[in-house]
């Protein structure tokens, strides 16, 4: 099964193979900030940061211990997670431009962190080893996107989505209604950033070299403009806009030093005829339930005090 399959990778095209792989790492990235900014209304400017500790994390799980993949993935993404919720624990008392400022100075620290430790090779970056894995990494990397698209549509067509999405519409009202807002807000920056450790840890294992610079704000600024694209809070908009943001430069590459105007121009025309994204205020579950009959669950259940 692992030959069959690496021979398959082995007879694509090679600039082909990166684009699609870059797709599906920029999904995941996508769907994991949908749930902190999209689902629950927190702004983030530091997911970057999250992916670069999946990233350096998963990249040293293999070159210090040699653990299967799949294992490492979930490490990476675990403790990934955990430092998601100790630095959430403290920064989600904030809103708006306040938590998005916090969220920011968070990855400069994480990146001038990186740059200045000897276990991540400083400045001159780390090289990463192959993966101990039969499955090709760009299998591995759809096998991993597929998942998280299943895993974030449940998630967001669940009791604890809807209390996600009460909490992004009216935080005061969510409260009296019983729904425990600090528990809801670190859990859903927690399972955010586990999807961006597990991005990071795919990241580094398919580049083969992973350098803190590479995880900069403009990165982070790259998956926010994703699910904004796509239109926030939906589970296809992040893969949409995943997918065009991701490989639109490399489409628009024949254009010369143009591409990235180009690029821009683009961003600004969609942001200004669809302001909510292509597929904003679109929920797919609701289309299905409608076609089939039935009524659509509601967005908020009344709950019991600290639920």
């Amino acid at each position: 099964m692992g030959a069959s399959l690496q021979n398959l990778v082995a007879g694509m095209d090679p600039y082909f193979l990166q684009i699609i792989v870059n797709i599906g790492i920029a999904i995941i990235l996508a769907l994991g900030l949908n749930i902190i900014t999209g689902l629950t209304g927190q702004l983030s400017l530091g997911h970057a940061a999250f992916m670069s500790i999946g990233a350096f994390v998963g990249a040293l799980l293999t070159i210090k211990t040699g653990l299967p993949f799949s294992l490492n993935l979930i490490l990476a993404g675990s403790i990934t997670a955990l430092v998601g919720a100790m630095i959430g624990y403290p920064i989600l008392r904030l809103t708006g431009d306040y938590l998005a400022i916090c969220t920011l100075g968070f990855a400069e620290i994480v990146k001038v962190v990186f740059l200045n430790l000897d276990i991540t090779n400083k400045a001159l970056g780390l090289s990463v080893p192959p993966a101990h894995s039969s499955i090709p990494m760009p299998i591995m990397v759809w096998i991993c996107a597929i998942l998280a698209i299943v895993a974030v549509t449940f998630l967001q067509n669940s009791r604890f989505g809807r209390a996600l999405k009460a909490i992004r519409g009216d935080e005061i009202a969510a409260e009296s209604m019983g729904i425990n807002l600090a528990r809801y807000k670190i859990s859903s920056f927690a399972l955010g950033t586990f999807f961006a450790g597990i991005g990071g840890a795919l990241y580094a294992h398919f580049l083969g070299y992973i350098n803190p610079s590479d995880f900069s704000f403009l990165k982070s600024v790259d998956i926010l403009s994703m699910i904004v694209l796509g239109g926030l809070g939906s589970v296809p908009g992040a893969v949409i806009g995943a997918s065009v943001l991701a490989a639109a430069p490399e489409f628009l590459r024949f254009m010369s030093q143009y591409r990235m105007l180009v690029y821009g121009a683009l961003l600004v025309f969609l942001m200004v005829f669809r302001p909510n994204g292509l597929l904003g205020g679109v929920n797919f579950v609701d289309l299905v339930l409608r076609k089939l009959g039935k009524k659509p669950q509601l967005a908020v259940r009344n709950g019991k005090k600290g639920e």
